[in-house]
């Protein structure tokens, strides 16, 4: 959502980066979310597809007759990590349109940003080995929680570097085309917001992805299938 996703208007919130990973091997996948935004149901898709030159590109769209979300990482694996190469977010909302730029650029090791951004937020911001944008702490969380490894991350996105920790707070039953799943269930406070996934063994992403304002839902995605 960024971090689980990356930060977008009215708090569609990242949940954010990734550190290191282990050299498993990627495929490509569609997962189907029931979603709910602004207080509507909605429809939501994740995709990882590979492309030329051992790069991946991860998505997410989410959908209802209120808005339309899109978020998208072009990335590839380097000693380990995953690393952000260019992505582009954009947002329908009643009255208002956004779409935003990055591109991440690795020679130079600086992080630039493009479009309906504020000045202040266009760059450069320094990159350091490990560094990710927010979206792809779908892929990082999923891997980290298998792996039993600290849930520590730097995030540099929407021209800022934020510092994020996630701790495990319980294990819930889950059901995902309709077979109980046991998920790991972690957290990140950060003021009035939660962020908050569920993991399941074998998934490469969370079955659910839960954004939190002031106590209430701002974001809810369930995963229905995966294929």
């Amino acid at each position: 959502m960024k971090p689980f996703l990356r930060p977008l208007p009215l708090a569609v919130a990242a949940l954010a980066a990734v550190a290191s990973l282990p050299a498993l091997a990627m495929q490509p996948f569609t997962a189907d979310y029931q979603a709910s935004y602004m207080g509507l149901q909605a429809n939501g898709v994740m995709t990882l597809a590979a492309e030329n030159g051992g790069k991946w590109r991860y998505t997410l769209q989410v959908k209802n007759q209120l808005a339309e979300l899109s978020q998208s990482t072009l990335f590839d694996e380097q000693n380990g990590h995953l690393r952000p190469l260019s992505s582009h977010d954009a947002s329908v909302i009643p009255f208002k349109r956004r779409a935003v730029d990055a591109r991440y650029d690795w020679g130079s090791s600086q992080a630039t940003w493009s479009g309906d951004v504020k000045p202040d937020r266009r760059g450069p911001v320094r990159l350091q080995s490990g560094d990710m944008d927010g979206l792809l702490i779908n892929l990082a969380i999923a891997r980290d929680v298998a792996a039993g490894r600290p849930l520590n991350y730097r995030m540099v996105d929407d021209g800022r570097i934020k510092t994020l920790s996630y701790r495990v707070v319980g294990k819930e039953t889950m059901t995902v085309d309709g077979k109980a799943v046991e998920a790991t269930k972690v957290s990140r406070v950060d003021g009035n917001k939660e962020q908050i996934a569920w993991v399941a063994p074998g998934m490469p992403v969370p079955v659910r992805l839960l954004q939190r304002e002031g106590g209430k839902d701002a974001l809810d995605l369930t995963i229905k299938s995966l294929r």
